[in-house]
Formats: C-alpha cells, sequence, structure tokens
C-alpha cells in the first residue's frame, strides 16, 4: 500500500467496520500508518483487502522487545469467504518473521477472528461505571501530603504527559512506547471526538520533585428533572508513579462537583482502585479482552521474556501458519535468563501457538486451557511447571487501542 492509496484505504475501512471516520481522525490515522509495513489485496484497480503493522517496542516479562501491532484489518464485505483474509494475514506472518519481529499483538474486533491465526487472548481489562455517592475509600488507602493537584489544558501539558508516560513504560506486560503521532490521537480534542461530552479535560498531580501522574477525562454535564447534578465523568486515562498519587488522583475524579458517575474503561484487571474503595461493588465492573499475542519466532520469542520460576520442558507446538514454529522446544529457564532450542526429545506437552500467546505475557495460566482440552499434557506436572515459570505480576495490559 502507498500514501496515495490512502483514501481508498480509508473507504475500504467504513464500509468494514460500518462506521464514519471523521476527516480529522483520519490525518491522525495516517500519522500513525506505516505504509511500508501495510498490505493490499485488488481485484482490478478495486481495493477490496488490507492490513498493517506498527512497529512498536512494547514491554513483556523482564523488559521492552520490538513487536509488531497489527491493525487496520479489513475485508470489503462484499468479498467475504474469499480467503482474502487469510492471504493477507498469512503474507503479514512471513513478513514479521523476515523483519525479525518474533511477537506480533492486535486487538480484535471480533475475538473470534484472529485465533484462526495463531493469536492467543494474553490480556484483558475491566470498565467501571462508579456512582460516586458512596464511593469512599479504605482506611488503608494511601496518602502523601507532598503531593499537590493542579488543574492543566492537555495541549499544553504534552510533556508532562510524555514524562510520566515514559517512567511508567517498563511497570507492565503490554504497554507500547508511543510515537509523536499516537500521542496526537490521545490528546486529539475535535468535537467529533466528544461524543456528547465536553472538552478533553487533565489534572496532574506532582510534588517538589516533579509530575507523578496525570488523568485525561471529558465530563458529560447533565441534570436531572428535578434539576439535582447528573454530570457523567468519562476517564481517558489515568497513570500514577506511586501509591500516593494514584490514589490521589482518583480521589479526584470520584469528588468533582455536579458528577454523579465516574465511566473508566479499559482499566487493567489488577488495577488498585479495587483495593482502594471500601465497597468495591459500587465499582459495577465487567470484563473484556484486551491485547491478542502472537509468538511468531518460538525460538526467539521465548528467550527474549524472564521467567518467574526455573522451568525445563519440553514443548511441542502446533501451528500451521508459521512451520519453522512447528516442532518441538527444550525451553530451560530460571529467573536471570532462559534458552530455547530445537530438539528431538519426547514431548512433556503440546499446545497450539495461541496458548503460547495467551501465555506469553504472563497474564494467563496454561492449567485452565488444559483443563479445557487445549493443551495437552505427557509428563504430569508440566503444564503447570510451565504456567508458573511464565506468569507475571503485575497483570499484562496496554490501555490504548492502535
Amino acid at each position: 500500500m502507498t500514501e496515495n492509496e490512502w483514501s481508498d484505504w480509508m473507504a475500504l475501512d467504513e464500509e468494514a467496520f460500518g462506521n464514519a471516520v471523521p476527516p480529522h481522525r483520519a490525518e491522525l490515522y495516517r500519522g500513525t500508518t506505516e505504509f511500508d509495513r501495510s498490505l493490499g489485496a485488488f481485484e482490478d484497480d478495486l481495493l477490496v483487502g488490507v492490513t498493517a503493522v506498527c512497529s512498536f517496542t512494547m514491554t513483556v516479562p523482564g523488559g521492552p522487545i520490538p513487536v509488531g501491532g497489527v491493525t487496520a484489518v479489513g475485508v470489503l464485505p462484499s468479498h467475504r469467504r474469499r480467503g482474502i483474509l487469510s492471504a493477507l494475514m498469512t503474507r503479514q506472518l512471513n513478513d514479521l518473521h523476515e523483519r525479525g519481529e518474533a511477537v506480533a499483538a492486535l486487538y480484535a474486533s471480533e475475538a473470534a477472528i484472529y485465533g484462526r491465526f495463531g493469536y492467543g487472548r494474553a490480556a484483558d481489562n475491566l470498565f467501571f461505571d462508579i456512582p460516586t455517592r458512596g464511593a469512599t475509600f479504605a482506611g488503608h488507602a494511601p496518602t502523601d501530603p507532598a503531593l499537590r493537584l493542579r488543574v492543566v489544558r492537555p495541549a499544553e501539558t504534552r510533556a508532562v504527559f510524555e514524562k510520566v508516560f515514559e517512567a511508567a513504560l517498563d511497570s507492565r506486560p503490554g504497554l507500547y512506547a508511543r510515537t509523536p503521532g499516537r500521542w496526537d490521537v490521545v490528546l486529539s480534542d475535535h468535537e467529533a471526538d466528544h461524543r456528547g461530552a465536553g472538552p478533553l479535560r487533565a489534572v496532574v498531580v506532582e510534588d517538589h520533585g516533579g509530575p507523578r501522574g496525570y488523568a485525561l477525562f471529558r465530563i458529560k454535564a447533565g441534570v436531572t428533572e428535578h434539576d439535582m447534578p447528573d454530570g457523567e465523568l468519562r476517564l481517558r486515562e489515568l497513570f500514577g508513579l506511586d501509591q500516593a498519587a494514584y490514589a490521589l488522583l482518583w480521589r479526584h475524579l470520584l469528588d468533582r462537583d455536579l458528577v454523579v458517575r465516574v465511566r473508566a474503561a479499559q482499566r487493567p484487571v489488577d488495577d488498585p482502585l479495587i483495593h482502594l474503595l471500601a465497597e468495591p461493588r459500587r465499582l459495577n465492573a465487567g470484563w473484556l479482552d484486551d491485547l491478542w499475542v502472537r509468538v511468531v519466532d518460538v525460538e526467539r520469542a521465548l528467550p527474549a521474556r524472564r521467567y518467574s520460576a526455573p522451568v525445563d520442558v519440553v514443548i511441542e507446538v502446533e501451528d500451521a501458519l508459521c512451520p519453522w514454529n512447528a516442532r518441538r522446544w527444550r525451553l530451560s529457564a530460571d529467573t536471570s535468563g532462559a534458552r530455547c532450542v530445537p530438539t528431538e526429545e519426547p514431548a512433556d506437552l503440546t499446545l497450539p501457538v495461541t496458548a503460547l500467546g495467551a501465555a506469553y505475557l504472563g497474564g494467563r495460566p496454561l492449567t485452565p486451557l488444559l483443563a479445557a482440552g487445549a493443551v495437552r499434557e505427557a509428563r504430569a506436572g508440566a503444564v503447570r511447571e510451565l504456567s508458573v515459570a511464565m506468569s507475571w505480576e503485575p497483570a499484562p495490559w496496554a490501555g490504548l487501542v492502535f
């Protein structure tokens, strides 16, 4: 795909996803698109399918690695069931392999699609719908008298947000470094971005040493028929670099005047807010999938991350699309490093590459997959051994759709 085909790409995107992309949003997407990493399928001169990759540095257990962020996958509704998606996704996997990216990740528009191509559900997120009345904190909620809040204009405070995010980047598997174009998307405040709420707002928490966190949000003002406050605060994102800063940011959001509910989407499944509220049922939490991960190259991907416990297992990997993965591998690892080499030894366990992707970021145990029949065990205890070794805290979460 080339930039000259951008208008056709956007037209396909609108048809495939059934939405209307505002012009300013299309320009933002253009700013994050790597055209040399995009693929198009054509019928004569008609663009009928597309997919692309963003070059990310993503945190995995133990540190950052290069990851291919798969995005913009779509096929014209008139051309479904013709193998176009399969051809694009297979070609993309080969390109990722040739480029040397051992891991790929994506957000799924439909969860049932991507298991066919080896992606496993590696991270989840929560959404909250919190009534502010009664949203008191437990007595153990951390505080720091040195912290202060500052209401800021988002467009003028970008450097502060970037500094805080960079400091938080290595704190959780799944977080990925943001390009300037990605920050443009986060801070976009065109009227079409409001979606019935007000302009983008922000608050920064800081001490004498500088910023310790920030929150981005919008407020949909409202009153009841009896002229009582009925405002809704919609959280865009929140990062705190320590416990007290994190708690203070949430306390500010829950205490905003004229706001009766706070809605927060895409929060990590181990969000500390669960334990900050005296009554956690007031979160009204729901559960959704976050990142899906694909191990493109087993031999490089498994040693690229750290392990929580020693492990020495022979794994038979089933992978119909990446034949270089489909064999037995001996993984030997401890808390200091890992080695993964081909072997002819008998397998201790057999798993599809989707299961390996699901476990890769440390947030998906393998033992339930054994119980569900997705993983098979030849040596008793082998699945649990690998599952414990691959587990990691905190839970994986990317927090921003790409």
